[in-house]
């Protein structure tokens, strides 16, 4: 189950469960959309795989109980500002890989 982590992991920008500027890596990587689509052009710095938009998990009880309130967001702050130097590096190699294809 996604942790929705709190914040972007590079600006610290607040990024709330229903937030749809969040942006994650299949390892849960969190970014705000500003970070992960212009800075980091949709590459996650740390396991160069693709950046997609978080989904939102649904603040009410509509079936099953599978709702924020029996789930709630993490409030564990992973506060870890990127090197945007070694970044560019890694783009530069993954240069014409898709997402699926790295």
């Amino acid at each position: 189950m996604l942790e929705l982590r709190p914040s972007c992991e590079h600006c610290n920008g607040s990024l709330p469960p229903a937030s749809t500027e969040a942006r994650v890596c299949s390892f849960e990587c969190t970014y705000c959309a500003s970070c992960a689509d212009g800075l980091f052009q949709g590459t996650c710095p740390n396991c160069g795989g693709g950046l997609v938009a978080r989904p939102v998990r649904p603040s009410h009880n509509w079936r099953n109980g599978n709702y924020l309130g029996q789930y709630p967001a993490s409030t564990a702050i992973k506060h870890r500002p990127k090197d945007l130097t070694a970044h560019a590096e890694l783009l530069h190699r993954l240069a014409g890989l898709a997402p699926h294809e790295r």
